[in-house]
């Protein structure tokens, strides 16, 4: 159609029918197709060609490669270069091609989804990809949701239905969701939804996942839909039966894939400095043909006239000038083996063995899942080696999302720790035996949690003991249901309630069930009700919750549970020794990176109660400063507390989760947290896992609404950090050029002492603007660590991003679901986790494993193997590519610079893919300085890579001129050998042919040589390539210069009987040594005295090795310390207001108790200790050797 093929405009505002696809089709609205792929059958070639011949190689190849088809300037054959080039493109395009299907594969089974779609007044199957916009769709229980909807109706009461955004933001607990009254009444009546013709005009599609804005017209009135009102694509449908739901955006405007970030072209840091080089290279051989050239002009018109009677050439047929053009074209080719191809087909077979090294790495294996890990690409391994940022999600990376009771303090004393010997504590293990509690009936299962003073506590009756599970049992907003066995299943909305409640509910104190007006608890086996009178919800401003009730005595109380540092400010003064012991006992707590709360409670009087009641219904019915009016009265309420004590909740780690972050700063490599999670979760789950410490000298909080105030306070750390009156910190705020984003060195150097920086979501939109993230990465780069929460996907990619743009840093981003596939795309190595969040990390990632803890094995070991290896390749192989290549430069000037090879052809041919590739290969793939294990052990050891030390531009000329060297070596050592020289039989032996056979054959052995020397680990496959490529040389030599050969093919082999000849001669063989002598005794005086003057951190291990496999000490074990912390609020509460108003008003309650749903939140806990298992893991890294060698790196 013509209007079709009009150019889309973008949109301003979205406008959709219900129920109306031929209304709606008219503005060419997106369908519900995703494509994540990069490439199709028709684009495929074109695409993936081009981005071939983006690297400079690849195109100066091609170009080579028509010079060759020139008869009148090439030397060489055309099929020494299209095979290889060929070969190498093929692979890539193979490689690519595989990568690409698997993502194909994946957005088909994604497409291919079915939902149930109300097309012509009935429910039918459709496949996700022809779901259109204004569509009315049903979703049932635990299903995904297919696009962005507008939730109509639902099967619980006031059209509330559950959802749990895991892939959008990586939390688990449950959001609510509620459709307009007027759509609700629709029900699941088909013949009215299929009526149903509402007109939605809303925001066009963007990525703000907590934000929406729009109006539903229908019958003759309005209705504002907000935020509250949207189900997002992405999530999953939990404890709602069915709903129905009209699509808004569909595919790629849905707000999932709006902040999916694109599919990159990725290359690491030494394939772009290859280019560079090459290009470099380039220069070079024009250089000399261009010297050349000039040389066979000059020698044309002042020597070339002499031999024009031998070559029967007529006068004027040939110019000097002309000749010297020729000549410039035919010498590009002949040194065109500086960069031959063999070093590309090298490098990738390199980094595919590196690839295949991962998958196989028994130690990466994770038996639980049976999961090995897997490299999802083969281009970016030696990055791995140079990471200096790692960009973390926290729910499901970092920890397991699963909540533990570990310890309380009530009334002045812990619970939760053995007494061994008089002051001397223990932690739980599981050897403990657990110890069931009387009248227990409805514990999930006997408790881990055994320490036997609190059950006795309990048994006795101990009424602070009883008051504070009481609490525990009765202040939340957790929901209760039956299965069909009878058992109770507990819907939660954080996970932090539901670990609480089980606690209660294991040590007898049972929450049963609720109403608006109700909540029942069995205490200890006996059924008690208690009337709710009041529930003062929680918010991120009161960080707390309580509840008044009324108990069977007529007694009325508030409990009430919340941040320690907000809750002491309430409590009455007579709590001053019990604050004072509570307080040290969180300190430990935190200390520990548990999660605490402090718990009080206070007895109101009835009349006190009721005259607080009426100004509350006041409040409720205010029409201005209604919040202002109720917080202010839940302040008047929340006073004169009594403690009863504080719990310890565990947010588990994965395991060795802080021996990996520990290992990782050694190796001073900065971890930052980008988490969808509250401030308080993640910055206590920062000290958890160590990436926050006490021992630093300060965390910067940045909360600011605006960007002015966020300036404001990023400048105010700035000043903090460095001092007030630093020139550095003024002039950093003075000049706000491009420039001052590139930070030297000497500015991160300057900071004394360890900091942290804390910055929340609608915080960093604002310092993320272009005149704010200069204050935002200079200060971000100078802490030893960064959290930053409530970010939204699309802000991680914008993190990461900007670190990339502006730090020249290598980046590494690690995730395990949806909402983290953009940082992992934008990150230079993107890794995803398989974790409980699905497989759309796993998929967009370049490597995959099944926990944190093998990231530094893949980074210590893998990474710093790939890195190290490369760099010793490309250095000999540029090293062995000058030597074999120049000896043309220096024989042109003996030759009339005809272009004359000073090799047979076939060496030349065959010197880079039989006589050197397969020792460079296996130095490439099986190369390693120190042992895995001393990898681990040594983090220092990954510096080098960091700082790329091993391979960079000063490296490569090193190389050059090594190569250099060795090429006069090569030329001029013979060539006086030879000159005025008989032979043993007394005939002259300085013919061409001798000179080749004699060069050619002391570059192979000096090469050979050179690899052995550069080799630090020797394989049976290592002794076999290098000796094995020297015996093929010679075995090849013998029979290309056979007569046999020669008669079958005289114009190929024209070197007959030469290799007889030259090698029985003892002279050759003096030559030869001389030039190996010549050439690597320089390189080896050098090592040695470089190895003990002034030896490197992986020399002293390496020499240490060596010592150790004569006698191998026992490793000394770090002894277990606990962390000793000063006054620190380990609060973290991952809940979300609103919950209160929700169950008071009764909304969430079903009249019936219907059969519960499938994938019920439950609660799985475990008892082992992560203390425990630090104490297993760690071993003594840094040794007094270690210390040694750290000093002098």
């Amino acid at each position: 159609m013509m209007f079709s093929s009009k150019k889309k405009l973008p949109e301003v505002e979205r406008v959709v029918k219900a129920n109306d696809r031929d209304y709606n089709e008219k503005f060419q609205y997106a369908d519900n197709r995703i494509h994540t792929s990069k490439y199709n059958v028709l684009t495929f070639l074109p695409i993936n060609l081009f981005e071939q011949f983006q690297r400079v190689a690849n195109a100066y190849f091609l170009f080579l490669l028509i010079l060759q088809l020139i008869p009148e300037i090439s030397s060489l054959t055309w099929f020494t270069t299209i095979v290889p080039l060929v070969l190498v493109i093929s692979m890539t395009a193979v490689k690519d091609a595989t990568d690409d299907y698997f993502r194909h594969r994946s957005d088909n089974q994604v497409n291919n989804r079915q939902s149930e779609v109300l097309i012509n007044s009935k429910l039918q199957n459709e496949k996700w990809m022809n779901v259109k916009v204004g569509d009315i769709i049903k979703l049932e229980n635990n299903q995904f949701v297919a696009a962005d909807l507008l939730l109509l109706s639902s099967s619980e009461p006031h059209g509330l239905c559950y959802v749990e955004t895991a892939e959008l933001d990586g939390e688990t607990n449950l959001k609510v969701r509620q459709a307009l009254p007027v759509t609700s009444e629709l029900g699941a009546d088909i013949s009215s939804l299929a009526k149903f013709d509402g007109t939605v005009v809303c925001e066009a599609p963007n990525n703000k996942l907590d934000k929406f804005s729009g109006v539903l017209s229908w019958k003759d009135s309005k209705h504002t839909l907000s935020n509250q009102k949207i189900i997002l694509r992405g999530c999953v449908l939990r404890n709602t039966s069915w709903c129905f739901g009209m699509v808004l955006f569909a595919g790629p405007d849905t707000k999932l894939m709006q902040n999916s970030g694109k599919t990159k072209f990725k290359r690491t840091s030494i394939d772009r400095l290859m280019n560079t080089l090459v290009l470099w290279i380039f220069g070079f051989l024009v250089c000399l043909g261009i010297i050349l050239a000039i040389g066979n002009s000059i020698w044309e018109s002042k020597v070339g006239d002499q031999f024009r009677t031998f070559l029967f050439w007529r006068e004027g047929e040939k110019s000097s000038l002309f000749s010297g053009f020729l000549t410039f074209w035919s010498y590009v080719i002949i040194l065109n083996t500086l960069v031959p191809i063999s070093l590309y087909v090298s490098v990738e077979v390199i980094r595919l063995g590196h690839s295949y090294f991962i998958n196989w790495d028994r130690k990466m294996y994770y038996a639980a899942k049976a999961m090995p890990a897997e490299a999802r690409t083969t281009t970016l391994n030696e990055e791995l080696g140079q990471i200096e940022y790692i960009f973390s999600d926290k729910t499901g990376t970092l920890t397991q999302n699963i909540m533990t009771f570990k310890k309380c303090s009530i009334n002045g004393r812990v619970y939760g720790e053995v007494l061994d010997d008089p002051g001397q504590k223990k932690e739980i293990t599981k050897k403990k035996e657990a110890t069931d509690v009387p009248g227990k009936s409805q514990s999930e299962r006997v408790l881990h949690f055994s320490d036997h003073s609190l059950m006795e506590a309990i048994e006795l009756g101990d009424p602070k003991v009883h008051e504070f599970l009481r609490l525990l049992a009765l202040c939340h907003t957790v929901m209760s249901e039956e299965d069909g066995a009878g058992q109770l299943v507990y819907q939660v909305q954080s996970p932090d309630e539901g670990a609480l409640v089980t606690a209660a509910r294991n040590f007898g104190f049972v929450f049963k069930s609720r109403t608006p007006e109700t909540i029942t608890v069995e205490e200890l086996g006996i059924p008690v009700t208690y009337q709710l009178l009041a529930f003062l919800d929680f918010n991120n401003i009161r960080k707390r919750m309580s509840v008044i009730v009324r108990n069977p005595e007529g007694q009325i109380k508030l409990y009430s549970k919340g941040a320690d540092t907000i809750l002491f400010e309430k409590l009455h003064p007579s709590n001053k020794d019990l604050l004072s012991l509570t307080s040290d006992h969180l300190s430990e707590f935190a200390g520990e990176g548990l999660r605490t709360l402090a718990i009080a409670y206070r007895v109101l009087d009835d009349k006190y109660f009721k005259v607080w009641q009426e100004m509350l219904e006041d409040a409720n019915a205010a029409t201005t400063e209604r919040d202002e009016r109720i917080s202010g009265l839940y302040e008047e309420i929340e006073r004169d507390l009594m403690l009863l004590g504080a719990t310890a909740v565990e947010d588990k780690l994965q395991e060795g989760v802080i021996e990996t972050v520990t290992s990782l700063s050694l190796a001073n490599i900065k971890i930052w947290i980008l988490t969808g999670d509250k401030q308080e979760t993640a910055i206590n789950i920062g000290y958890a896992c160590n990436v926050l410490t006490d021992a630093m000298e300060a965390v910067f909080v940045i909360t600011g609404n605006t960007a002015l105030e966020v300036r404001q306070e990023l400048r105010k750390a700035k000043e903090n950090l460095f001092g007030q009156n630093t020139s550095f910190s003024n002039g950093h705020v003075l000049n706000e050029s491009k420039q001052q984003l590139e930070l030297d060195s000497g500015a991160e150097e300057a900071v004394t002492g360890e900091y942290a920086l804390v910055i929340n979501g609608h915080s960093l939109a604002h310092a993320l603007e272009s005149d704010v993230e200069n204050d935002l990465l200079e200060l971000a780069c100078m802490c030893k660590a960064v959290v930053c929460c409530r970010v939204t996907p699309l802000q991680k990619a914008q993190v990461v991003e900007l670190v990339k743009k502006h730090r020249n840093a290598v980046t590494l981003a690690i995730g395990d679901g949806a909402n983290d596939v953009s940082m992992i795309k934008s990150a230079h190595i993107g890794i995803g986790i398989s974790g409980q969040e699905g497989l759309q990390a796993v998929l967009a990632s370049d490597y995959a494993l099944a926990q944190f803890r093998y990231l530094q094995r893949l980074l210590l070991v893998h990474g710093r193997w790939s890195y190290y290896r490369m760099c010793k390749f490309l250095c000999y192989f540029f090293y062995k590519n000058f030597a074999f290549t120049l000896v043309h430069f220096w024989f042109a000037f003996f030759c009339g610079f005809s272009a004359q090879t000073v090799y047979d052809q076939w060496f030349i041919t065959l010197f880079n893919i039989v006589y050197t590739s397969l020792p460079v290969l296996a130095m490439g793939i099986f190369d390693q300085d120190v042992s895995d294990q001393n990898s681990m052990d040594y983090p220092q050891l990954y510096e080098p890579g960091q700082l790329n030390l091993l391979f960079n531009k000063r490296i490569f000329f090193i190389c050059v001129a090594h190569g250099i060297y060795t090429s006069l070596a090569l030329f001029f050592i013979p060539y006086g050998s030879f000159y005025n020289v008989a032979g043993e039989d007394g005939q002259h032996i300085a013919d061409y042919q001798s000179f080749a056979v004699t060069m050619a054959t002391s570059l192979v052995i000096v090469v050979s040589v050179q690899i052995a020397l550069d080799t630090s680990y020797w394989t049976v496959i290592n002794h076999v390539f290098i000796w094995g490529s020297v015996a093929t040389y010679f075995s090849i030599l013998l029979a290309m210069h056979s007569n046999g050969v020669f008669r079958i093919f005289p114009h190929q082999f024209p070197f007959v009987g030469n290799a007889w000849h030259s090698l029985s001669q003892k002279f050759v063989w003096l030559v030869v040594l001389l030039i190996t002598v010549a050439s690597v005794m320089p390189v080896v005086a050098f090592r040695f005295l470089k190895m003990y003057l002034y030896p490197s951190l992986s020399d002293q291990i390496r020499r240490w090795q060596k010592a150790q496999r004569k006698e191998r000490p026992i490793r000394s074990r770090r002894p277990q310390t606990r962390r000793s912390s000063s006054r620190r609020s380990g609060y973290a509460f991952a809940h979300q207001e609103g919950y209160g108003e929700l169950i008071t008003s009764g909304k969430n309650m079903r009249a019936k108790n219907p059969a519960p749903t499938a994938g019920l939140e439950k609660m799985l806990y475990n008892n082992t200790s992560w203390i425990e298992n630090l104490c297993k893991k760690t071993t003594d890294m840094v040794s007094g050797f270690s210390h040694d060698k750290t000093a002098k790196l």
